[in-house]
């Protein structure tokens, strides 16, 4: 996701704010950005938490094959170990994508309408 971010420039933070773009100008540059809502070829939000969830599950499956690896002595410590804390990280980050999503779907239903 971070390197779908084309124009860094615009996130400078040395720009003066005489320097900001005008609106037409930024939504010219927004619609030319992949990945955003506007593009016919980017991707939707589901289909990222999609992908982000499927490369967790893969994560989380190859820590256990590595682990069953050490287990019969096929894989050093350190492989096991490597394995062990990115799949740990893994497990981390979605469980605090899980509670951001929770958060804003409660804060969401409490909305008056």
């Amino acid at each position: 996701m971070i390197s779908s971010v084309q124009n860094v420039s615009n996130l400078s933070m040395t720009r003066a704010l005489g320097a900001v773009e005008t609106e037409n100008s930024a939504s010219s540059a927004a619609t030319t950005m992949p990945g955003t809502a506007g593009s016919a070829g980017g991707l939707s939000f589901a289909s990222v938490m999609g992908s982000m969830a499927t490369d967790a599950v893969n994560s989380l499956k190859g820590a256990e094959s590595m682990s069953f690896a050490g287990i019969k002595g096929t894989a050093t410590t350190r492989e096991v170990v490597d394995s062990m804390l990115q799949a740990e990280q893994t497990l981390q980050t979605a469980i605090a994508i899980r509670d951001k999503v929770v958060s804003a779907f409660l804060e969401v239903t409490k909305m008056q309408m």
